[in-house]
């Protein structure tokens, strides 16, 4: 069997059994193909690689100037291969199974103050060219600084979801997994109000034969909805608009202002991550250290015992 037969038939079964999101299994894919690639360097392969084949690959990762975090993902995706290649009988012993992992490097990740997020909600309401494109680009805003929405799970909101003004939205997350968010007062301001506009212009767009669109942002792309990437272009716009420098701004940046902010206001860290869809609270521990850090430069900042010019030796 070759060793695309063994990533495609791997990559398959995670889709089936785990309900692997698509992101994770192109991600996969592309680590295992990279490993191939060096494998066959070496004059071996996947059913015939050693733990020395495999401590090679990695070492040539570092020599490349990757990241622990990408080095750690490419070794995870090794070793669930070789684990699943070992229960399928394909290969009689795990060659990875005692290397490990360089870890990652805990990065804190880039958020914004709320007078930043502000300024890029204020943005959203008068940048766009017409009522249509206000409304659209307030509602996506809203919601996902309200919700704190992995991007791929706002654009693809079917409108059901949104119809008869609700509290909660119901989102559904990574690996087909469900959950309940509330809303805030704006958020559901801005729907209500782009509901209207909407489907108004699927009216007409039915009045001239077309179909409607089962999703709450519909599109004429092959995806029916919009794309990641075309959100992702826009809020860099509405940032440069907002007078928001645009490298700060990403979709997953306002994700983390969203979870930042509660945190900051008392909010319980169990419910935050249930609303961001962690899998794991300690993947959400991680912005108990933002708010550490700003409330440190908060101190440094305004405290008079932090000026050393206040106090006489």
């Amino acid at each position: 069997m070759s060793s695309d037969t063994w990533i495609a038939t791997f990559l398959d079964a995670q889709a089936a059994e785990l309900g692997a999101a698509r992101n994770t299994l192109l991600a996969y894919g592309r680590d295992l193909i990279d490993a191939q690639g060096f494998l066959a360097g070496r004059d071996t392969d996947f059913a015939t690689a050693t733990q020395a084949d495999v401590e090679a690959y990695l070492i040539y990762c570092d020599g490349q100037g990757l990241a622990k975090s990408t080095r750690a993902r490419r070794l995870s995706a090794l070793k669930q291969l070789f684990r699943f290649a070992f229960e399928e009988g394909w290969r009689a012993e795990n060659p990875a199974i005692q290397i490990a992992s360089p870890g990652q490097d805990k990065r804190l990740p880039k958020t914004l103050d709320e007078e930043e997020v502000e300024r890029l909600l204020v943005s959203a309401r008068n940048f766009g060219r017409n009522e249509l494109d206000r409304a659209r680009d307030t509602c996506l805003m809203e919601l996902l600084y309200a919700t704190g929405m992995r991007v791929s799970e706002l654009v693809s909101l079917p409108v059901s979801s949104a119809r008869g003004d609700p509290q909660m939205l119901l989102i559904l997350g990574k690996g087909g997994k469900e959950r309940m968010v509330p809303l805030s007062p704006p958020a559901r301001v801005a729907l209500a109000a782009w509901l209207v506009i909407r489907d108004a212009a699927e009216e007409k767009d039915v009045a001239k034969g077309k179909p409607t669109s089962r999703f709450l942002f519909p599109s004429r792309g092959v995806l029916g909805h919009l794309t990641r990437h075309w959100f992702y272009a826009r809020i860099k716009s509405l940032a440069a608009f907002g007078n928001v420098a645009p490298d700060k701004v990403t979709p997953h940046t306002l994700r983390h202002a969203f979870a930042t902010h509660l945190l900051a206001g008392g909010a319980d860290l169990r419910a935050i991550q249930t609303m961001l869809g962690h899998a794991d609270v300690a993947t959400t521990e991680i912005y108990t250290h933002v708010v550490d850090e700003r409330l440190t430069q908060l101190v440094l900042d305004h405290h008079p015992l932090s000026k050393s010019d206040t106090r006489k030796s």
